[in-house]
């Protein structure tokens, strides 16, 4: 009898969240699949914003360049009164800097973000499956068997880890049984359309409020003649369909008859799932993005919060199948479920907010850009470690300028994309005890950066800008060891390598 070929990852879900897995796990070597009950790649513009912390993410998984191409930063809102338009800075507009290279949350419709990614896995080799459906899921001690039904037929796929991250109604979730805990509101419902338009200006953002939560919104998709239309529809409202009638829709409410739709390109009832998954795993089997969490579309969390649980957790699945402690893997739900927590109640604040009309709930800050997110205190980060005069451990590694042995400028980022480790050695005595660090030579790999006058074994650098000295509050020598996704692993201050040895054991094989 032949034994069936196990593969190391199948990720269930084409989305932004399961698409962001797939990259990361092949580029590091992994027997990686990715199904979608889709026909094909999803059209619609649903979620549009993504933040700054995702801009860097996808930098790292090597597809920001078609990211940006696809978009554009945010207009101002026009808030419309009557015959006035009111413009309203959502976003403060910021400069980039040594630390933060991407400070704005970047306007793109999804349909361009899921390609992007998709472009990048055909560059590592994988394609996505698409047509192919979840049906059953069991799972073994070291195996998990997925049934998967497609147009030829069924087929039983056997891997090591499964990744669900298949949407709110994921199959995944629902095969491993567990809860998805929160709310629904059926009468509180968005009709969400892409279509081509004339006679409204696209500089603007345009927001027409109404009394009783009532609104419209219509947001210009870069580099197309499409607008996104939100409209909120009445609790007894039948949405619309037909073009005609969703113009008519939008003409009595906006009273500008100028407007006039063309193309219908994507339409979509929304309503405000807001839902926590009560765990991210059972087993062999973990969820990721709208899988483990649903939120509201105010504040643009959704898709850049699932993109880094599949950050955190790729990681993760390829240290343990490189033979570390599967104990790594209970720390992703320990990171990331807090993280969806507090975006739930960010987002569900945000959109209460609209209904009421309070202006409040349009400003978006750091809070949603999601660079102040940390995962200190806990597993991995422990409250009582040691810390700089600016950064804790679990927090994220910024950005630096320095400049390399030649004389060449060079962006800390350019050294931590990949999937490896990194460890940051500043100044001698630091310098001195990373090159008598022992790594394993199995899993993912140690990149060495010593940032200092001395020239040693490994990369060396000098911060003569101070970018890093003054972001990563570095005033004596220090180690730092930067986790694959970019977040501080282990801050070292003194007696470096005995620490350093002691916080790497839990994170490799």
């Amino acid at each position: 009898m032949n034994r069936p070929h196990v593969i190391d990852v199948l990720v269930v879900g084409a989305g932004p969240s399961g698409s962001a897995a797939a990259i990361d796990l092949v580029r590091r070597g992994l027997d990686v699949r990715l199904v979608d009950r889709s026909p094909h790649a999803f059209d619609g513009s649903r979620a549009k914003g993504i933040q700054p912390r995702s801009l860097e993410v996808l930098e790292d998984l090597g597809a920001l360049h078609e990211v940006l191409a696809g978009g554009s930063v945010y207009p101002k809102l026009g808030l419309h009164a009557g015959p006035l338009a009111v413009p309203w800075k959502m976003f403060p507009h910021k400069e980039a800097s040594a630390d933060v290279p991407y400070p704005n949350t970047w306007l793109i419709p999804q349909f361009r973000t899921d390609r992007a990614l998709h472009a990048r896995l055909s560059e590592l080799g994988l394609k996505v499956e698409f047509g192919r459906e979840l049906t059953e899921l069991t799972q073994g001690e070291d195996t998990v068997v997925a049934t998967v039904a497609g147009a030829d037929g069924t087929e039983e796929i056997v891997a090591r880890y499964v990744v669900g991250a298949d949407g709110g109604s994921s199959a995944v979730r629902k095969q491993l049984g567990i809860g998805f805990v929160g709310t629904t509101h059926d009468s509180d419902r968005m009709l969400i359309v892409d279509a081509s338009v004339t006679g409204l200006a696209r500089d603007r953002w345009h927001m027409w409020p109404g009394l009783g939560g009532k609104l419209i919104g219509a947001c210009p998709l870069p580099h197309s003649d499409m607008f996104q239309w939100m409209i909120r529809l009445a609790p007894d409202e039948k949405p619309p369909s037909r073009k005609d009638d969703i113009l008519r829709r939008i003409h009595d409410h906006t009273r500008n008859r100028r407007i006039q739709l063309h193309d219908i390109h994507w339409t979509s009832v929304f309503r405000p799932n807001i839902r926590l998954a009560e765990n991210y795993g059972r087993g062999r089997a973990f969820l990721a993005g709208d899988a483990a969490h649903v939120h509201t579309p105010a504040g643009a969390q959704g898709l850049n919060t699932g993109v880094q649980d599949a950050y955190n957790l790729g990681w993760k699945l390829g240290q343990v199948l490189a033979g570390a402690d599967p104990a790594l893997l209970d720390t992703y739900e320990a990171e990331r479920q807090p993280i969806a927590a507090g975006v739930l109640g960010l987002s569900t604040a945000k959109w209460g907010g609209i209904a009421k009309l309070d202006p409040s709930s349009m400003k978006r800050g750091k809070d949603e850009q999601q660079l102040a997110l940390t995962y200190y205190g806990g597993p991995l980060a422990p409250a009582d470690g040691m810390r700089t005069a600016t950064l804790r451990v679990g927090d994220r590694a910024p950005d630096a300028e320095l400049l390399g042995t030649e004389g060449l400028p060079t962006r800390l980022f350019d050294v931590l994309r990949g999937p490896h480790f990194t460890a940051l050695a500043y100044g001698p005595g630091a310098a001195s005890d990373l090159k008598q660090l022992a790594w394993p030579t199995t899993g993912a790999q140690l990149k060495r950066l010593v940032v200092g006058p001395m020239t040693t074994d490994g990369f060396a650098f000098s911060d003569t800008k101070h970018t890093l000295r003054r972001a990563y509050g570095l005033t004596g020598d220090a180690l730092l060891v930067i986790r694959p996704d970019g977040y501080i692993g282990h801050i070292a201050t003194s007696d470096f390598l005995t620490t350093t040895q002691t916080a790497v054991r839990a994170m490799t094989p």
